[in-house]
């Protein structure tokens, strides 16, 4: 993916607080902030608005192959 490509991207996730990357490699990832009641219907936001992102981007439609919800409760420690 060329910087051009994942500049587009990361314009696309903007209004959900997102940051995108892969610069440099053949894929490429975002992370995004969703609210909602579940995990798993956070999952579910999550990959919808990335597939829509990546497609406003022009990126390839592959498939999303990891999702990671994240709950304020929890926090980030762990991923550090």
């Amino acid at each position: 993916m060329d910087r051009e490509e994942i500049l587009r991207l990361a314009d696309a996730i903007a209004p959900h607080q997102g940051i995108a990357s892969g610069i440099g490699t053949t894929n490429y990832a975002a992370q995004i902030v969703v609210e909602a009641p579940t995990s798993g219907e956070a999952v579910v936001r999550a990959k919808r608005i990335f597939q829509a992102a990546a497609t406003q981007a022009g990126l390839p439609a592959w498939p999303t192959v990891w999702t990671l919800p994240i709950s304020e409760e929890t926090g980030f420690e762990d991923f550090a």
